[in-house]
C-alpha cells in the first residue's frame, strides 16, 4: 500500500485517520515519558527503602549521595519534609504531616495519564465515525449499476479500516494505561512504607534529620 492509497483512505474517512494518527502520537509520547519517569521513581524508592532498613539515620555517604541525587523525586521530598518538623512534636502529629506531604505528591504521579485515558475512549469513536463516512462514500456509487457491487464491497472494506485503526490505538493505550497505573500504585505504596519507616525510627531520628537537612 503506497502513500497515495493511504492519503486516499484518510480522505475517504472524512479526515478521521489524520486525527487518529495525531492521537497515536499523543499516546506514544505520554507512554514513553511516563514510563521513563515512573520507572526511575520506583527504582529510587526501592533504593531509599533499602537504605532505611540498613541505616535508619541516613548518615552514611551512600544515603547522603542518594538523597542529593534524587531531591526532585517524591520519596526524597517525603524524607526531607520531616526535616522541617520540630523534634519534640508527637508521633501522631508527624504522621499527619507526612500524610499531608504524600497527598501533595500523589496528583503529580499520574500527571498526563488523563491524556492517555482520553485517547483510549476517543480513538474507537473516531474510527466508527470514519467508517460511517466511508460507508456513505461507498454507497454513493450505486448509480453505476454495472460496477456497483464491486465498488460497494471494496468501499465497505476500506471504510472498516478506520474502525480497525481506532480499536488498535485503544488496545495499545489500554495496556499501557493499566501498566502505568500499576506503577503509580506501587510508588504510592512505597511512600506510605517510607512514612511508616520514618515514624518507627523517629525516637532516634534527630541525627538523621540534621544529616538530611544538610543535603
Amino acid at each position: 500500500m503506497n502513500s497515495t492509497k493511504l492519503f486516499e483512505l484518510a480522505n475517504n474517512s472524512g479526515g478521521t485517520l489524520y486525527l487518529m494518527s495525531f492521537l497515536l502520537l499523543v499516546a506514544l509520547t505520554v507512554i514513553i515519558d511516563r514510563t521513563r519517569h515512573l520507572l526511575n521513581m520506583q527504582l529510587a524508592g526501592e533504593d531509599l527503602m533499602a537504605l532505611l532498613r540498613k541505616d535508619g539515620h541516613l548518615k552514611s555517604n551512600e544515603a547522603q549521595s542518594l538523597m542529593s541525587k534524587n531531591t526532585d523525586l517524591p520519596h526524597a521530598r517525603i524524607v526531607l519534609s520531616i526535616a522541617e518538623e520540630e523534634n519534640h512534636l508527637p508521633k501522631e502529629t508527624l504522621a499527619g504531616h507526612l500524610e499531608e506531604a504524600i497527598m501533595h505528591e500523589v496528583p503529580l504521579l499520574d500527571r498526563s495519564l488523563w491524556m492517555l485515558d482520553t485517547v483510549i475512549t476517543l480513538a474507537p469513536l473516531l474510527g466508527l465515525f470514519g467508517t460511517i463516512v466511508g460507508m456513505f462514500n461507498a454507497f454513493s456509487v450505486l448509480d453505476d449499476i454495472q460496477n456497483a457491487a464491486s465498488q460497494v464491497t471494496g468501499g465497505i472494506a476500506e471504510a472498516l479500516i478506520s474502525t480497525a485503526c481506532g480499536l488498535m490505538i485503544a488496545m495499545i493505550g489500554l495496556v499501557f494505561f493499566n501498566w502505568l497505573n500499576t506503577h503509580v500504585r506501587t510508588i504510592v505504596h512505597q511512600m506510605e512504607t517510607i512514612k511508616v519507616m520514618l515514624l518507627n525510627r523517629r525516637q532516634n531520628h534527630e541525627p538523621t534529620i540534621r544529616a538530611v537537612r544538610a543535603v
